[in-house]
């Protein structure tokens, strides 16, 4: 008897692989560090996690880094992830031997920056921004991927600290709300890294997401949870928790990308997204004062929008990069900075297009009760303005075709097409959890 099993598991294991579907051969291994916001305001991380613990085989991973920039997430939730998969691990292992083991994750798992940078994009450096730095450092013959699932603030620290490993890495960003929330990251890193070689994916990811619409195959669509992950361990178990078992997963794009083909490609078809070289990055800069209202400011969605306000502060009581006002956009706080010199500013960066208004808060009386409105238009990145951040050749983004557009959201057709695929390759070692 002790012979059966593993011709059976042999036998198994060649049927299994004969269904998985037609994922391109990846040229080498990637080496990849992931940063992740788990545990914060969006649980669709938790989901995005959980399909790279039962994948992690397929990359050579040399951190995860919990980068939370709202709410409770922190190294710990990565860390209860992994509890979970440690629970799964004996069956998958049988079917993928090379999975890594949970202690080798947990060795791999650091404490990244909690919450935003101020105004100049970076602060203090965190056990996650000292990591990157380490592995960037390390001398190989491939690339480290970064794949940020949340705000650049790590990668901005690590970037400010030891800015020698710009050309030692790759990035794949979520942006969009990401963006939005970590605008002053985002700027330190165009700014001061034009030459970074960055994958901007602001509104492609969406094509992975659960379209009620788009995604009328209900083995795929709204009962995914029930046709695939239903009974399969403890990962399983804990899926329903996140939006009722209903794919959200907006992160797993930079899996997908890393799992499927070339990555050095942007512009080839991937699981990941496909995606077209930029040579700027819009920013519009607009000076408010109280004497006059500004009604016509018009820019581009995922634009960074700068906004300027005279000032004559007493420099004896307050000091550069200390924050003076509020401004409320979309009826969200964001906080504005005194720059010295009679200025102060904030940055803002909206992920949809329409109409917006704003308006100021402050103790200072010059910097109190400005308001206005502005318009943003549905075309990334725009129209080139001389305010833009102008980048190197190795800066990429959603396609602008309009057949690849999905509602509003450029690019997400390249997610789309593949995502049934996807999900059925999945299902597939979901299955292996259900096995006696």
């Amino acid at each position: 008897m002790s012979k059966v099993k593993p011709i059976l598991i042999l036998i198994v294991n060649v049927i299994m692989s004969s269904q998985v579907l037609s994922r391109e051969e990846v040229p080498q291994i990637p080496r990849i560090i992931i940063s992740t916001d788990i545990g914060g305001t969006d649980p669709d991380d938790n989901q995005s996690m959980i399909h790279f613990l039962m994948y992690n085989d397929l990359f050579d991973i040399e951190g995860i880094i919990s980068s939370p920039s709202f709410g409770d997430g922190s190294k710990e939730e990565i860390l209860r992830m992994i509890d979970l998969y440690e629970q799964d691990y004996p069956k998958l292992k049988n079917y993928y031997p090379n999975l890594k083991t949970p202690d080798e994750l947990r060795s791999l798992t650091k404490q990244g920056h909690k919450g935003l940078a101020p105004y100049k994009g970076f602060t203090e450096s965190s056990e996650g921004s000292r990591w990157i730095i380490n592995q960037a450092r390390k001398k190989s013959d491939r690339p480290l991927w970064i794949l940020v699932w949340g705000t650049l603030e790590d990668l901005a620290q690590a970037l400010h600290d030891a800015p020698d490993i710009a050309f030692n890495i790759r990035v794949y960003y979520i942006g969009g709300p990401n963006k939005k929330w970590g605008v002053n990251s985002y700027s330190y890193i165009v700014y001061n890294f034009p030459l970074l070689w960055i994958i901007e994916n602001d509104a492609t990811y969406r094509g992975f997401i659960f379209n009620q619409k788009l995604d009328s195959d209900n083995n795929y669509g709204k009962n995914y949870y029930d046709y695939a992950i239903k009974g399969s361990g403890k990962m399983g178990e804990d899926f329903i928790n996140y939006y009722e078992g209903i794919i959200k997963m907006g992160d797993t794009p930079s899996l997908l990308y890393m799992m499927d083909g070339d990555p050095n490609d942007p512009s080839r078809e991937s699981w990941g997204g496909s995606f077209t070289q930029m040579k700027y990055s819009s920013r519009r800069i607009f000076n408010l004062n109280k004497t006059q209202k500004y009604e016509n400011i018009t820019a581009p969605v995922y634009s960074i929008i700068e906004f300027h306000l005279p000032c004559q502060l007493d420099e004896a009581n307050i000091t550069k990069d200390q924050a003076c006002f509020n401004i409320t956009i979309d009826k969200q706080v964001w906080e504005g900075f005194y720059m010295g010199g009679g200025d102060c500013s904030v940055r803002y960066s909206p992920k949809y297009s329409g109409s917006y208004t704003y308006k100021t808060a402050s103790d200072y009386d010059e910097l109190n009760g400005l308001e206005g409105k502005f318009e943003i238009s549905n075309d990334w990145p725009g129209e080139y303005n001389k305010e833009d951040y102008l980048v190197g050749n190795n800066w990429f983004t959603d396609v602008k075709n309009p057949k690849l557009f999905e509602d509003n959201w450029q690019g997400a057709g390249t997610v789309r097409k593949w995502r049934k695929e996807i999900l059925e390759d999945w299902a597939q070692r979901w299955k292996c959890l259900r096995e006696k």
